[in-house]
């Protein structure tokens, strides 16, 4: 499919993670900067167990454009509460 190319041209998006986004029907770059990495997590963990707090970091590190180790500390502490309030 030809819309895996434009995920996986974003940071942190490699074959496997672009699939499973095209899954839940996020399909472009653009697609998941409007739902944003909190949506795309939840809409991914719905269908995969495996779905993790690394996983949503490199969402997020997608969206503005970074290697998931740059984000900054304040955004990762807020992605960090959100993903202990989803396992609660």
């Amino acid at each position: 499919m030809e819309h895996e190319h434009t995920l996986t041209q974003l940071p942190n998006i490699g074959k496997v993670l672009a699939d499973k986004l095209n899954q839940v029907e996020i399909t472009t770059p653009e697609k998941l900067v409007a739902i944003g990495a909190e949506q795309a997590f939840i809409r991914l963990s719905t269908m995969d167990e495996t779905a993790c707090f690394s996983m949503l970091q490199a969402i997020e590190g997608a969206i503005q454009g970074v290697r998931w180790h740059d984000l900054p500390k304040e955004r990762k502490a807020e992605l960090k509460d959100f993903f202990r309030m989803r396992r609660i």
